[in-house]
């Protein structure tokens, strides 16, 4: 079994930043893929970043030049740095991951951008 933990969200003002962590634990060989989604309430979860095996990077259009995902393969982490933060980031940030083939997702985390 393999568990993914989030973390780092919070309540932050317009204009701020949060970092997000997941980390992957369990019965890992290898991890493909990673990255992180965006869902508000009575949407689809949206991908918002991703890293692939060889290091390639994706972003969705609307977090473009403010986020940056990132990985360190020797922990099994992804991170999310996000600033620039506007109101409609508001929502819960998922991360997932396919490991040995296999996609899974994190709890969810959080995020809230109010003034």
């Amino acid at each position: 079994q393999v568990h993914l933990v989030e973390s780092g969200g919070g309540l932050v003002q317009p204009g701020g930043s949060l970092r997000l962590s997941c980390a992957a634990s369990g019965r890992i060989f290898r991890i493909h893929g990673m990255a992180w989604y965006h869902q508000v309430p009575g949407k689809e979860r949206e991908r918002v970043a991703a890293v692939g095996t060889g290091g390639n990077i994706d972003y969705a259009d609307s977090v473009q030049g403010r986020f940056t995902i990132s990985r360190d393969y020797a922990k099994n982490m992804v991170y999310l740095q996000m600033n620039s933060l506007k109101p409609e980031d508001t929502g819960v940030y998922y991360c997932k991951a396919v490991v040995d083939g296999v996609p899974y997702w994190g709890q969810g985390t959080q995020v809230t951008v109010s003034s």
